[in-house]
């Protein structure tokens, strides 16, 4: 009776231990068709609209080396999007970002944060 409490209670532990996301993988799914899985815009779908998707890898660069962390968030998630079809890019805010997590003091979807964190370390210098 013993060992079963104690294999309950490890399995009930299991199920509350956070599920880490990887922002590649998440690019990978969500990204990577327009932009290209090598976030340089050149995916097999960008090249079908009429705007073609930014190279991803020179946010900082376009934005005096720093990376825009809280605009490619709020891009993502769509937030500075008006009620017009103004873009492309699908607001993915919308849709499931996964667990919240603290970012800092501020509450961020996980999935959010790690697509974010996963551009920052692509960053390169523009050519």
């Amino acid at each position: 009776m013993k060992k079963t409490a104690v294999l309950i209670g490890v399995l009930a532990l299991g199920a509350c231990v956070e599920e880490t996301v990887d922002g590649r993988q998440a690019f990978m799914e969500d990204c990577a068709a327009c932009h290209g899985a090598d976030a340089r815009g050149s995916g097999e779908f960008g090249e079908m609209l009429i705007k073609q998707p930014p190279d991803l890898t020179t946010l900082a660069a376009r934005n005096g080396g720093t990376f825009p962390t809280d605009y490619v968030m709020s891009t993502i998630d769509g937030f500075h999007r008006d009620g017009s079809f103004s873009t492309a890019m699908p607001e993915f805010g919308a849709g499931d970002m996964g667990e919240t997590i603290m970012v800092g003091s501020t509450p961020v979807p996980a999935r959010l944060w790690a697509l974010a964190s996963y551009l920052q370390s692509i960053q390169r210098e523009a050519e």
